[in-house]
């Protein structure tokens, strides 16, 4: 179900996020949804309970999961198909644009694109 890239330069904490996200995009998580508990999650994913916590910390920040004290943390009931599917967009948006400056790419050639696509803004 979750899957991580330990040779990847993008921090595991971020990837167990960006787990859930995707799944939560694709129907296999639905609001509601009980998530693993850290320990047991950390367990299987072989990384420190710290990590998963951080990652959880961060989706309950974002408003993606809700959890709370003895029950557990569960998939928030506002979030949508399309929510995740928006945060992987900026994600993968984000990425690209890091990409492009360590290429040497400016902020106005960047821009320039984004002016293109949003002619009327």
């Amino acid at each position: 179900m979750f899957t991580l890239d330990f040779s990847s330069r993008k921090p595991i904490y971020e990837q167990v996020y960006n787990n859930v996200v995707r799944l939560v995009s694709i129907g296999v998580l639905k609001p509601g949804d009980q998530l693993p508990p850290v320990r047991t999650l950390a367990t299987q994913l072989s990384v420190n309970p710290n990590t998963v916590a951080k990652a959880y910390r961060e989706l309950e920040s974002d408003g993606y999961v809700c959890s709370t004290v003895g029950r557990g943390s569960f998939i928030s009931e506002d979030l949508t198909t399309q929510n995740a599917e928006k945060v992987i967009a900026l994600g993968n948006l984000e990425n690209q644009i890091k990409t492009a400056i360590s290429l040497g790419i400016t902020r106005d050639e960047i821009m320039e694109i984004a002016d293109r696509h949003f002619p009327n803004s």
